[in-house]
């Protein structure tokens, strides 16, 4: 049975049929403290306790810590771009930050597997957390968002994945880690699905049926989704790993894309993400936020498993 089959912080890993996301709150005092630092030494062996009763499902838990808490929980010495998410306001759409010390990144290709591991996980966080956020993804389809288009395409493979995911020697006390930052967006599918397929592909970049890359737009005018989602400057593209999640209350009418980004540089989603919502040029925002509104904003640092288990000591 090999490692890889159930593992913890792998941002790496591939898009699994189920995700739960889990934000939580670490409590104040030193007690809380200190559960949350002896649950993260400990989660690999909660991922093979979990994972060992169906290993072909690819249980996986990857955990970050945000701005506000680690110096408690891991240290003095912080990964040189850890911040809270910093709030982007743009002339008509905002994307908020919300409160988060911790992100759970539970992966799994049964559902079972990742409500169990959730279950024995907040089980042994107890009143050391206050879960602020939580979200239960899907495979949609052909890795489709609930929109109708492929999400992903953009996402680095091979070697390429680790450069654009982790961190190098340009931070070399937390080489191997990662920056990661969720968002949850919720979509007005019927506004949406007013639109003609034409104009929703013109405002993805990409046609919806097969997934072919439109052209861009000449610059100063209107530019797809898919082409502010992308940062270049003189070094050339920015790639970022991207594990994005529909999840959805049909009851509630609630139906929405988990987005989630891991990056070797936390200032590339920042980015990013500035392109969408102020424009580029400004007051050009992206036209996909007019049908989806993010909800909630966090940012937080992914340690490697030796780190993790460095906290139980």
């Amino acid at each position: 049975m090999e490692q890889s089959e159930y593992r913890t912080q792998h941002v790496e890993g591939p898009l699994t049929l189920n995700a739960t996301f889990l934000v939580a709150r670490v409590g104040d005092g030193g007690a809380a403290v200190d559960t949350v630092r002896a649950v993260l030494a400990g989660l690999e062996d909660l991922v093979k306790t979990v994972g060992f009763r169906a290993p072909r499902a690819r249980l996986s838990c990857t955990v970050g810590i945000g701005a506000r808490v680690w110096a408690a929980v891991v240290g003095d010495d912080r990964p040189a771009e850890l911040r809270p998410f910093r709030e982007i306001a743009g002339a008509v759409h905002t994307a908020v930050a919300t409160p988060g010390d911790l992100l759970f990144h539970i992966r799994a290709d049964r559902e079972d597997l990742a409500v169990e591991f959730a279950r024995l996980l907040l089980g042994r966080l107890g009143s050391a957390v206050s879960v602020v956020d939580e979200a239960s993804g899907f495979r949609y389809f052909d890795s489709r968002d609930l929109l109708g288009f492929v999400d992903g395409t953009a996402n680095p493979i091979g070697p390429d994945l680790p450069v654009a995911a982790l961190v190098g020697d340009e931070d070399p006390g937390f080489a191997g880690g990662s920056y990661v930052v969720v968002q949850k967006y919720l979509h007005d599918l019927d506004a949406w699905q007013g639109l003609s397929t034409g104009d929703q592909e013109a405002i993805i970049g990409r046609t919806k049926s097969d997934n072919i890359e439109l052209d861009d737009a000449p610059d100063g005018e209107q530019q797809a989704h898919k082409s502010l989602a992308t940062v270049e400057d003189e070094h050339g593209e920015h790639d970022i790993v991207r594990d994005n999640m529909p999840f959805a209350r049909p009851g509630a009418g609630e139906y929405g894309t988990y987005f989630i980004g891991y990056s070797r540089h936390l200032w590339v989603i920042e980015r990013m993400l500035e392109r969408m919502f102020v424009g580029e040029p400004a007051g050009r925002h992206d036209r996909l936020l007019d049908f989806s509104t993010a909800e909630t904003g966090s940012a937080y640092f992914v340690p490697t498993p030796e780190m993790l288990a460095a906290l139980g000591e």
